[in-house]
């Protein structure tokens, strides 16, 4: 739909608020604009969705009101970034773009120069000089759209910067930094180059601390934490909320958010799939539901790429999108390159991580399985103990998604295609034993007994 391409744009310029939007759609199409379908780009966590948003913002003003360092982890595609737009939109320009909004009440700060560094503009490099290059380059573009002074490119980049703060006032400037450990991730499965980065982000870290009293605030997110980055020992007073039971919600919908802002959608969806608008709320809440981020296991959100991208085109289905669209981060896919996934054959198994491993950061040698498939989506919070977690699968698309990857990892470099899988679904449908058992016989045997034997009947139904 290029309209919506077109909107994106706009309203990833600021040149119109949500509501601004609104009206200039309503002028120009009348009130019947509900098939367009759009996330605006820079207002933050306000999904364009028929003249109705989905207002997250009195917990933006809880996150923002204080003078506070804050870092949030959260898998992909659920809106970190837009949440980052969100608060340097606030900052940089006041109420302006937040008219009807919960926060237009409680807001009432002044407006900053925000300097915002998105580190997954520096990801793409195949040595520490390109990463450099790249991270140089984002810095300097970065601080001279927030209309501070930077010199132009140069070695000396962060010793610029680093004095651009120190002639600034106490609490005059916003810091936000958005995944954080994209340039990371990329090149975990490369140690030599890892260490380097790593020792490169740390010295910027340390600057950044030695000037944090100029910071009005400081908020970052990421995927995991990592230890030796310097910014979480740097920062000692960072606050770590991703587990928070008040920002649980945060990111993602609940299920009270979509039966009251999308509503049109929910009856649209039922009438295209025929069938009721209770039945079409159970099958998104089994499919796309489930999501916890939240210490007391107290409150869950369905992922919002995926009921976004259902309610654009339902007649699809309940397709996997959030494993389509980002479900295979650069962190899991690298951790697997030199691990592997633990025991394929206990996929569909509930399993427990503690307190410390989601918690406290971690140097990467020590990261685990567990604790990477919990900060990657793919697993989540279903009880909460003392000191431990039981997590499993928050859906049927991360569970469908997941039995992909292990199937990837039983096969290795044996073809789906090839072993006839597809045809599995087909026969069973049409009662053809011989053929099923036969597509079962095939994919048996195209495993490496050495590393997954199938030695009795629970690893059997698993790897079936």
């Amino acid at each position: 739909m290029p309209f919506c391409f077109c909107l994106r744009n706009v309203v990833k310029n600021n040149e119109l608020s949500p509501l601004q939007l609104d009206r200039c759609l309503n002028s120009h199409f009348g009130h019947h604009h509900a098939g367009f379908l759009c996330v605006c780009a820079a207002v933050g966590q306000f999904f364009f969705f028929h003249e109705l948003y989905v207002d997250k913002t009195a917990q933006i003003f809880e996150l923002c009101n204080s003078r506070a360092k804050i870092f949030l982890a959260r898998p992909r595609r659920f809106g970190k970034s837009l949440l980052v737009s969100t608060i340097m939109s606030l900052f940089r320009d006041g109420l302006r773009d937040f008219h009807g909004l919960a926060i237009e009440s409680l807001w009432t700060d002044r407006t900053y120069p925000v300097i915002r560094l998105d580190f997954s503009l520096a990801k793409d490099f195949e040595n520490e000089e390109e990463f450099l290059r790249n991270f140089r380059t984002m810095l300097v573009l970065t601080v001279r759209e927030s209309g501070l002074t930077m010199p132009s490119l140069s070695s000396d980049a962060e010793a610029h910067f680093f004095n651009l703060l120190s002639q600034l006032s106490d609490s005059s400037v916003v810091l936000l930094i958005d995944e954080y450990d994209a340039p990371l991730t990329s090149c975990m499965d490369r140690p030599d180059l890892f260490q380097a980065v790593q020792k490169q982000l740390s010295r910027f870290y340390a600057g950044i601390k030695m000037h944090e009293g100029k910071l009005r605030f400081f908020f970052m997110t990421g995927i995991t934490k990592l230890e030796n980055t310097g910014i979480f020992s740097s920062f000692n007073n960072l606050e770590d909320v991703s587990l928070e039971p008040a920002y649980g919600t945060l990111l993602g919908y609940t299920e009270e958010e979509i039966r009251t802002y999308f509503s049109p959608y929910l009856d649209d969806a039922a009438r295209v799939l025929a069938c009721s608008s209770e039945h079409l709320i159970g099958e998104l809440r089994r499919y796309y539901d489930g999501f916890c981020f939240d210490r007391t296991a107290s409150t869950h959100v369905y992922c919002p790429w995926s009921v976004l991208s259902f309610f654009k085109k339902p007649g699809n289905g309940f397709l996997k999108y959030w494993y389509q669209s980002g479900g295979r981060p650069s962190l899991l896919m690298r951790y697997l390159t030199d691990h592997g996934l633990e025991q394929p054959v206990s996929f569909d198994r509930s399993g427990a991580v503690t307190d410390e491993e989601l918690n406290s950061s971690q140097d990467v040698s020590n990261l685990t399985a567990a604790a990477i498939l919990v900060q990657t989506g793919y697993l989540t919070i279903r009880e909460a103990n003392d000191m431990e977690y039981l997590v499993g699968y928050p859906n049927l698309e991360v569970s469908h998604s997941m039995a992909r990857l292990y199937a990837d990892e039983l096969l290795g470099k044996v073809s789906r295609t090839a072993l006839g899988l597809s045809g599995m679904p087909r026969a069973l449908l049409h009662g053809d034993l011989a053929e099923a058992v036969s597509v079962c016989n095939r994919t048996l045997l195209a495993l490496d007994y050495r590393d997954f034997p199938v030695a009795n009947e629970a690893s059997c139904r698993a790897v079936v």
